[in-house]
C-alpha cells in the first residue's frame, strides 16, 4: 500500500528557465508544443542563470574558446531539427543580455499565478519568442514594459513591475537556490519524476531523449518522423 501511494499519477517535469538561454528556450518550446510530453504534468520555474553559474562556480560557455563558436552552431542545429523559430544567423541584441529585469518580472507574475501557471506561461511564451525568434531586446525596460502591457494590460503591468522591484527579488533568489539544490549547473535543467515515483535530474536540450526514456514516453514519439528525435535518440 505504501509503495502504491508513492506512485505518481502521471510523469512530472519541472523545467528551470532563463530567457537569456537559447537552449532553455528550445527545451521550453518542445515541452510546450511536442505531443510527446502531453501526458506530463509540467511546472516552469524562472531563475537567474547568472546567479546559478556563480553559485556552482561554472563558466559561461561564451567565455570558453572554441565552445563559444560551437554552441551557436548547436542552437541552430537543434532549432532546425525540431522546427523551432530561431533568429539566424545572428544573435539577439547585447547577447548575452542582462536578463535580471525579465526574470524578476516573470517571478512577479509567478507570485500571483494559480496552479495552471497560465499567466506565467503566457509571459514565457511571448518573452522567449520575442527574444530568440524575433531578436528583440526584451531586457530593455521600455521594451519589457510594452510587451507586458500588450499581454496583461497597463494596470496589471504596473503591479508586476512594482513587485519585480521588491518581493520578486526574493522569489527569484529562492527559485535559483532551488535549482542549485536540485543539482542544476546550467540551463535547461529538468527535474523529472516518473510514474514509479523515481526522481532524476537532466541537463540540456540534447538530453531530452533521456527524459523521454526515464518518463516512459517512448511510445509517444512520432513514428517515421521527427528529425530532431532521430538525431537525439
Amino acid at each position: 500500500m505504501n509503495k502504491f501511494l508513492k506512485m505518481a499519477s502521471k510523469p512530472k517535469i519541472t523545467l528551470y528557465v532563463d530567457t537569456v538561454s537559447p537552449f532553455a528556450y528550445e527545451a521550453y518550446h518542445l515541452l510546450r508544443h511536442d505531443p510527446t510530453f502531453s501526458p506530463c504534468e509540467i511546472e516552469y520555474i524562472p531563475i537567474f542563470l547568472g546567479g546559478l553559474m556563480r553559485e556552482c562556480g561554472n563558466t559561461a560557455p561564451i567565455k570558453i574558446k572554441n565552445k563559444d563558436i560551437w554552441i551557436n552552431k548547436e542552437r541552430l542545429r537543434w532549432a532546425q531539427h525540431f522546427s523551432i523559430p530561431m533568429i539566424s544567423p545572428g544573435l539577439p541584441p547585447d547577447f548575452p543580455a542582462p536578463s535580471l529585469p525579465v526574470m524578476r518580472a516573470l517571478c512577479a507574475i509567478q507570485q500571483t499565478d494559480d496552479k495552471s501557471q497560465s499567466k506565467l506561461i503566457k509571459g514565457l511564451d511571448i518573452l522567449f519568442h520575442k527574444h530568440w525568434a524575433e531578436g528583440i531586446a526584451t531586457h530593455k525596460p521600455e521594451i519589457l514594459k510594452q510587451i507586458l502591457e500588450e499581454l496583461y494590460g497597463k494596470e496589471e503591468t504596473e503591479k508586476v513591475l512594482t513587485a519585480a522591484g521588491s518581493t520578486a527579488k526574493a522569489t527569484l533568489i529562492a527559485n535559483t537556490d532551488k535549482a542549485f539544490d536540485e543539482g542544476a549547473f546550467g540551463l535547461p535543467w529538468m527535474t523529472c519524476t516518473n510514474t514509479k515515483g523515481e526522481k532524476e535530474g537532466f541537463w540540456g536540450v540534447d538530453h531530452l531523449g533521456q527524459v523521454v526514456e526515464f518518463l516512459g514516453l517512448e511510445s509517444r514519439l512520432k513514428k517515421g518522423g521527427n528529425k530532431g528525435w532521430k538525431a537525439m535518440l
